[in-house]
């Protein structure tokens, strides 16, 4: 087993690759796993983390570049319950947010995510 692999308790970060259609996981700076659309990934004491220069090279080029992402603790043995909606849009905010009643509430952290179906969802 290498350090590459990924583990449970592991802190990794997590983004959208659009390229491969899928969530990229780094760890320690380095992408060592994918999750794919019909895969599934939950974090625990998870923060959801926006780097303000890279949203401002993507609102001056109109190209996306990976400046967003959430950060937490793999949890292979953690149970998935109700779960809200995480968006994020660097033409729209600054930050990740859910929808309520049509409104986006900015979300900063959360307890747990889960990853699944190429979207991010929050407990509430």
């Amino acid at each position: 087993m290498t350090n590459d692999e990924l583990q449970d308790g592991d802190r990794v970060e997590v983004y959208r690759n659009l390229h491969k259609d899928c969530f990229s996981i780094r760890k320690n700076g380095r992408v060592v796993d994918y999750r794919y659309n019909d895969e599934q990934l939950t974090l625990v004491d998870v923060k959801f983390a926006v780097q303000p220069a890279g949203r401002v090279k993507v609102l001056r080029e109109r190209k996306k570049n990976v400046h967003a992402f959430v950060r937490g603790t793999v949890s292979f043995n953690s149970p998935v319950a109700h779960q809200e909606l995480v968006s994020y849009n660097p033409y729209k905010g600054d930050s990740f947010f859910t929808t309520f009643g049509g409104n986006r509430i900015p979300i900063q952290s959360a307890k747990r995510v889960t990853l699944t179906g190429g979207k991010l969802y929050v407990n509430p």
